[in-house]
């Protein structure tokens, strides 16, 4: 292994806890346990001896409770009564247990987070299958996870990779799991499920590691969908060939964008309106219904703009959708509802 790769791991969302926060905490749960020695021995103040005077008061009491806890045991208060023999027994000594652990409870915490993170990550991995792997967090992949929440998806649905540790903590704060590590190599991919993933969307900085990732990633799973992004037109064929179904050119598709808005503003502003979901129109992408069969396309319901039939889309002034088969999908523009 190289050097100067980050350290492979899942990484679940989790609320973090300050460290001020955690000690505060300990300090209340310490201080607790001392109250409930003092009350169990304040309410029984003839079943202890102090050897200096033979009586106890409160403060003798808060004394013993303090010295008790702590294991200090001077042995200057013992209780003589059967009865306070029997609380220091059953009740003193598991709170004697209970402060000490407090004590040292960071030391145990991180002996016990490791154990309840391998937990947790098993438990997560078993029930792993239909998701959808982002490779990449960046602002394509940030923008990525947004439309698929837009779009009903569940964020415990969706795992993202990427080999920037920062990156994986954003994701974390923002609800995903995230696997630190690069996504050209296979253990990365598996660590996140990529076998038994429905679809892979792929947003690197780079096209020749969009490429090699693509490949892997194929490799593993035959059938999933893979959606990748480049940044020249010249890689596409590449990246197509390595595996991807749907290839995104992002510098030409931004050119095209500004060119489109100098000449007409408003197609531009159309554009852009249907790729914020919600904003607008929408276009959605459905199965044919039933009662749709044997029509044309322009009599379906909605507004039906292209059929998609063996992953061709067809317009739909093409004589093939003039009339609509079982199995198409049809590619609609949607106005949502107020």
């Amino acid at each position: 292994m190289r050097d100067d790769l980050p350290e492979t791991g899942v990484r679940l969302p989790n609320l973090a806890i300050s460290p001020i926060r955690a000690v505060l905490r300990r300090v209340l749960y310490a201080c607790g346990a001392l109250a409930a020695v003092f009350a169990l021995v304040a309410v029984d103040l003839d079943g202890y001896k102090d050897s200096y005077d033979g009586k106890v008061s409160l403060l003798d009491a808060l004394y013993y409770a303090t010295v008790t806890v702590s294991t200090t045991g001077y042995g200057d208060i013992t209780p003589v009564s059967p009865l306070a023999r029997t609380i220091n027994i059953v009740a003193v000594t598991p709170l004697r247990i209970v402060f000490l652990v407090i004590l040292v409870g960071t030391t145990l915490e991180v002996l016990t987070q490791r154990t309840r993170e391998n937990f947790l990550i098993r438990r997560w991995r078993s029930g792993l299958r239909d998701h959808t792997v982002i490779v990449g967090y960046g602002t394509k992949g940030r923008a990525a996870t947004r439309t698929l929440l837009e779009n009903d998806r569940a964020k415990e649905s969706i795992v993202v990779i990427d080999p920037r540790a920062d990156a994986i903590e954003e994701a974390n704060a923002d609800g995903f799991v995230g696997v630190v590590g690069d996504a050209t190599r296979s253990e990365v991919l598996n660590r996140a499920g990529v076998r038994l993933a429905r679809e892979i969307i792929i947003a690197t900085q780079r096209d020749d590691t969009t490429a090699l990732v693509t490949l892997t990633a194929r490799q593993h799973n035959k059938k999933a969908t893979i959606v990748a992004a480049v940044r020249e037109a010249e890689n596409d064929p590449l990246v197509r060939q390595s595996g991807a179904d749907v290839v995104i050119t992002s510098s030409d598709a931004a050119g095209r964008m500004l060119g489109v808005a100098i000449q007409s503003p408003a197609v531009s502003a159309l554009i852009e309106d249907f790729l914020v979901y919600g904003k607008g129109l929408d276009l959605t992408e459905r199965p044919v219904m039933p009662h749709e069969v044997g029509k044309a396309a322009t009599e379906c319901d909605g507004m039906v703009i292209a059929v998609v039939r063996d992953g061709e889309i067809i317009p739909y002034a093409d004589p093939r959708a003039a009339m609509v088969r079982e199995g198409d999908r049809l590619v609609v523009i949607h106005v949502p509802q107020e």
